[in-house]
């Protein structure tokens, strides 16, 4: 029985690990160069100058019995939204409650497919002010500090190939650390408890476009209810062709009235947006935010403006 589940998870991962193929932020001979044009760095601690979006009315109760929102977004508003989200009430009515279900404020999760492993995503921040240069962002050291132990997690639900529906299914939770039939989103809020959970998902679901809406919708749900703010974000490629994967995203943090951390328009400046030639990974450069240089790839990048948006989130439910 043990060989049959084991066969089972190989072949379904070789299915999916094919849409998001590891690569190692220090391999550098498998990364390829910055383009020698000049582009103007973009100011990560972004506010859209275009027609604000309108914030929805929140009507998400959850001092009792949670009911789910209807408000809508025009399909493409998404791209004005700002990188940097505002905090609303109902974020606020959620992380409430999580303290009160015993939530530790001080813990996050990751949940995400290659791009979000524990190596790539924030996992400096763990490893001490040798590993990375804050810059011109020095007001950063707080949320670092607050987050302690989080950054470098290794987190149930960020592994290679994972699409929305696959955090939501028993079979991609791992047998040696997963309860019988947990989900793999379920085991990583039972082990972290976290107050916050960042969702980065959608790379691996362009295959089937129609079923990441409902999926997604499954995910935001259940974090809800275990009284975790959700933080949606989008990304960065384009890989469906009409950036549907996003627009999605964008509609459904309106809709729930939850932080949505629009990271796709942090790298529009890039060099090729931020992606490797395969425009699915990002390019690597190391965390230096106050090196220009180091600016122009997508993952230092990713890192600050995530670290902004966590530092914003968390105070903006605490204050």
């Amino acid at each position: 029985m043990r060989f049959r589940y084991h066969f089972i998870v190989l072949f379904m991962g070789a299915l999916v690990i094919t849409g998001c193929v590891a690569v190692e932020p220090d391999r550098i001979d498998v990364i390829e160069a910055a383009t020698e044009t000049s582009f103007p760095v973009r100011t990560v601690q972004l506010t859209t100058t275009e027609e604000p979006v309108p914030s929805p009315s929140p009507t998400l109760k959850l001092e009792t019995e949670t009911s789910y929102p209807t408000a809508t977004l025009a399909p493409d508003a998404w791209q004005k939204m700002p990188v940097i989200p505002e905090i609303s009430d109902t974020a606020r009515q959620i992380y409430q409650r999580g303290l009160q279900r015993g939530a530790n404020p001080n813990a996050f999760s990751k949940i995400g497919d290659c791009e979000s492993r524990t190596t790539w995503f924030l996992y400096d921040f763990d490893q001490g002010p040798k590993y990375y240069d804050l810059g011109p962002y020095t007001y950063l050291e707080p949320v670092i500090d607050h987050f302690k132990g989080s950054f470098g997690r290794l987190s149930q639900v960020a592994k290679p190939g994972f699409t929305a529906a696959a955090v939501m299914t028993p079979l991609w939770a791992d047998p040696a650390q997963c309860q019988k039939n947990e989900t793999p989103l379920a085991c990583e809020y039972r082990q972290q408890n976290p107050a916050f959970s960042f969702i980065m998902l959608g790379t691996n679901d362009v295959a089937r476009p129609e079923t990441f809406e409902a999926n997604m919708r499954q995910v935001i749900e259940f974090t809800i209810d275990q009284g975790i703010v959700p933080i949606l974000a989008t990304k960065a490629d384009n890989r469906e062709g009409n950036h549907q994967v996003n627009a999605t995203i964008a509609r459904l943090a309106y809709e729930y009235d939850i932080p949505l951390w629009n990271f796709w328009l942090a790298v529009q400046d890039l060099p090729d947006k931020g992606l490797q030639p395969d425009g699915a990974h990002l390019t690597w450069s190391p965390n230096h935010f106050g090196d220009p240089e180091a600016m122009k790839r997508a993952w230092p990048v990713r890192n600050l403006t995530a670290l902004q948006t966590l530092d914003v989130v968390w105070r903006g439910v605490t204050q």
